[in-house]
């Protein structure tokens, strides 16, 4: 059934807020991705969610709050280090992995007795969530499986019709969702690589273990215990090839395999060797702040397109390298080849 999506100024706060006290779906802008909200406390919409998405019900949600001072109401046995990496990271694109209280519903935690939080680094956001009450229960506003969005164009290609709203915030400054961190195993452990790095978190948190489902898929008798870290995402509609490997010689790789009808994303300096292909530039082979913001837009690019097949290069996995490698090699479900 199609609803006529409004669309939202940054200053209609109230008329946002409303729109999640009734129960109503709601696009709200953050500085990672695009954000499908709704009331992380009522079921019924929560479970809005996974159908506008086509979400698997396994796949757990994150809770959205305006600041650290609402863990307590949430979260069971916060510990002290949550409030240090809040104080260091809060507003900000880290999601932290606490033990929850029974007032958070099953369909947020997938029934795991944990509960992902975060406070976004949006201004209009946040007013939001204060002004309706509650926390947002939010994944990132695309068809699931699809480039998240990173602007409310973007988002409304995947979600016109289905939502009640959207509020226009700009575009994402970060570009790739927030970091996950589990604090309820020792040593920490690292879920999903994004705006906070892994370098940032251990000089809180000295030693932090990364899952292993950072660098491979995760098998399908595997139980996700944060959003993103067993489904094919961030894919568009043609198959993808991560090529690994130092930026020239990965650029030769795929200069030496490309073929009629394929497309590429590479780095900005390495666009004038594929003239004659579709090709989508990331920015500098030095710069993968640039590549964060820019990789979904890339994915996304291609689909206007015919391309049979894209070849994408690939960073380093250091800083936030890591966050733009693991979103390529999801996209590509895995499918990586060593330059």
């Amino acid at each position: 059934m199609s609803v006529k999506t409004e669309k939202f100024r940054p200053d209609q706060v109230a008329e946002g807020a409303a729109v999640l006290r009734r129960g109503g779906l709601l696009g709200l802008p953050t500085e990672t991705v695009y954000g499908l909200g709704a009331t992380g406390l009522d079921p019924e919409a929560v479970a809005r969610i996974f159908a506008a998405k086509g979400r698997p019900q396994d796949n757990p949600l994150i809770l959205h709050v305006p600041s650290a001072d609402w863990l307590e109401r949430y979260c069971a046995d916060v510990p002290g280090v949550a409030y240090t990496l809040a104080g260091r990271f809060w507003p900000g694109p880290l999601t932290m992995i606490l033990k929850r209280k029974p007032a958070v519903p099953d369909r947020v935690t997938a029934g795991l007795d944990t509960v992902g939080m975060r406070c976004p680094d949006h201004m209009v956001t946040r007013a939001i969530i204060a002004a309706a009450g509650v926390p947002v229960a939010a994944p990132s506003g695309n068809t699931s499986g699809r480039p998240s969005p990173t602007s409310a164009a973007d988002m409304l290609e995947d979600m016109d019709g289905k939502i009640d709203g959207i509020v226009d915030g700009g575009p994402c400054s970060v570009g790739v969702e927030s970091t996950i961190v589990d604090l309820t195993v020792t040593p920490p452990r690292l879920l999903r690589p994004g705006g906070v790095t892994l370098e940032e978190l251990e000089a809180v948190l000295g030693e932090v273990a990364v899952d292993p489902a950072v660098r491979r898929q995760m098998g399908e008798d595997e139980h996700p215990r944060a959003p993103g870290m067993k489904y094919r995402h961030y894919a568009p509609k043609a198959p993808v090839t991560v090529v690994k490997g130092a930026p020239a010689d990965a650029a030769r790789y795929i200069r030496r395999h490309l073929s009629e009808g394929e497309g590429v994303i590479c780095f900005t300096e390495f666009v004038p060797l594929y003239a004659g292909h579709p090709v989508e530039p990331i920015g500098p082979a030095d710069d993968p702040a640039e590549q964060a913001r820019r990789v979904f837009d890339a994915l996304r690019y291609f689909d206007e397109t015919d391309v049979e097949h894209i070849w994408a290069m690939c960073p380093d996995e250091a800083g936030i390298g890591l966050a733009v490698a693991n979103r390529l090699n999801k996209a590509a479900g895995f499918h990586i080849v060593e330059a």
